[in-house]
């Protein structure tokens, strides 16, 4: 018996068609895997599924009974629930608030105006017990960290009682420890009989966790198969449709001069960076590793200039720099991938043209100080054509494109900017293997071309895999620099967690 069944959906937005006859079917109790590349129609169809699309074409069986879900509330009153990969928590709220947003309890019934708040305190603190979660009802969401959010959002899920939750990217930002109490508040559910859908790009993630894993490719359903009967490569294969032998490509750039040094960065914030040196080479891909939390992203948007630093000396090219806002940084040759595509990112009601162009506008003004669409046009499409963007057009507005795709056009805004110096903070979180490759090529060949490429990255394989050193931080201080094709993940993890006093 299956909770949910979705036949021969199909849906098309303008120059894509999204999804072409796709099947899933989940039962009760288990947890079945979504996945494929970016741009397969995952997400498209779980927006299907909890009312933010609406099909073309196909039907949705809930319980072997035949529902439209036309809007969230139709969704949410069945008991399917959602977990967005960005989370859409109020920061300056409570947890318990966050929670019962749009249904608070009344006193007096629910046409009151006045809250309830004892009683949501008590059905807060009551479910929150049930997850085994160590967070106070009156805690503001702005002061938890990602994990403990997003535990907030998986209690919100459970609060309405829902039968099936849908889980996009769950564990994205999560340290392992983290991502083992999501798995454990999982098979809770699991026991519970709730279904989770379960929508993730970590291939070790998907065969520990799941029961069954649904595979789509190019807005099409490939197959279904047992979580037990597959193998990594076997699910590579099957996502992108051909072998992917080589995890990360070759590399042959030759390491040259130093191009950027950090002598004692320290942030005025005792609690965030201290005492941080390092330096990065051209033609070198430095890695900064550790765990979430450990300052990685404080301390190289502070080399940016994004971030306030109390001491410590910045040298470019041999000379001592000063670097107190993005457009000094700019105008020193550096280049910053912020951590959330989505967030600090994209400009997603702006184009994919608008989004490529905006950081390197000034060059395209003419002496009559009007902008040169030619050139713009120009640059676009060649911007395009060598990383591979798939797009219907540089119109397109950026928010419809997959993770992949957006996050190629962020890298080539920078590039537009000639930088010798680029800083990719977690550059393939959230997109498939087969864009992450394609990330990796594209870094690999920024390095042979001299520059120098700072990637910050919480995927220890992909670490050791892309860089040629590796700094690990811990608490916001330097616990060790590594050789690359000499370190190991336990090596890492043992500096990750060492105490630098």
């Amino acid at each position: 018996m299956y909770i949910l069944e979705m036949n021969h959906v199909s849906k098309s937005f303008p120059g894509v068609k999204a999804l072409d006859d796709v099947t899933l079917k989940v039962r009760p109790g288990t947890v079945h895997a979504l996945m494929g590349e970016n741009g397969a129609g995952k997400s498209t169809l779980m927006k299907c599924l909890f009312g933010l699309y609406s099909m073309d074409q196909g039907e949705i069986l809930f319980n072997e009974q035949p529902v439209k879900i036309e809007s969230v509330k139709e969704a949410l009153h069945l008991g399917i629930s959602m977990i967005h990969q960005e989370l859409h928590s109020i920061p300056y709220r409570s947890v318990m608030e966050n929670i019962w947003l749009g249904r608070f309890p009344r006193i007096g019934g629910k046409n009151s105006p006045f809250v309830d708040h004892a009683l949501m305190y008590k059905k807060t603190e009551e479910l929150l017990k049930e997850l085994n979660l160590t967070i106070k009802p009156e805690d503001k969401l702005r002061m938890l960290s990602v994990s403990k959010a997003q535990s907030v959002e998986i209690a919100k899920a459970v609060s309405y009682a829902s039968k099936i939750i849908i889980m996009d990217e769950p564990s994205s930002s999560l340290t392992e420890n983290e991502v083992a109490h999501l798995f454990t508040i999982i098979r809770a559910l699991k026991a519970r009989g709730v279904a989770i859908i379960y929508i993730s790009h970590k291939m070790e993630e998907i065969l520990q966790i799941s029961d069954e894993v649904t595979i789509m490719r190019d807005g099409k359903y490939v197959g279904t198969w047992a979580a037990s009967e597959l193998t990594t490569a076997m699910i590579i294969k099957k996502m992108v449709g051909r072998d992917l032998t080589h995890r990360f490509p070759l590399r042959e750039s030759k390491i040259g001069e130093e191009l950027l040094r950090i002598d004692n960065y320290t942030s005025p914030n005792p609690r965030s960076f201290q005492n941080v040196s390092m330096t990065l080479h051209r033609g070198e891909i430095l890695g900064i590793g550790g765990l979430v939390g450990a300052q990685r992203t404080e301390v190289m948007e502070a080399v940016f200039g994004l971030r306030l630093h109390s001491e410590g000396h910045l040298y470019v090219k041999g000379e001592e720099k000063t670097c107190n806002s993005a457009y000094e940084g700019k105008k020193l040759g550096m280049a910053l991938l912020t951590e959330e595509r989505r967030a600090t990112g994209i400009f997603p009601v702006l184009s994919v043209q608008e989004n490529l162009l905006i950081a390197n506008m000034s060059s395209y003004v003419n002496k009559a100080r009007l902008l040169t669409s030619s050139r713009m046009t120009a640059d676009v499409k060649k911007s395009l054509k060598e990383l591979d963007v798939k797009t219907p057009s540089a119109k397109t507005l950026i928010k419809s494109l997959s993770g992949g795709n957006q996050q190629k056009v962020l890298i080539a805004r920078w590039l537009l900017t000639t930088p010798d110096i680029l800083i990719l903070d977690e550059p393939t979180r959230g997109i498939d293997v087969g864009a992450k490759y394609e990330i990796y090529v594209i870094m690999s060949a920024l390095a042979a071309q001299g520059k120098g490429v700072i990637m910050i990255s919480s995927e220890m394989p992909e670490l050791i895999g892309m860089t040629d050193r590796i700094v690990v931080m811990s608490e916001g201080r330097v616990a060790g620099t590594v050789d690359s094709k000499k370190t190991n993940q336990e090596e890492i993890m043992q500096l990750a967690t060492k105490y630098v006093g």
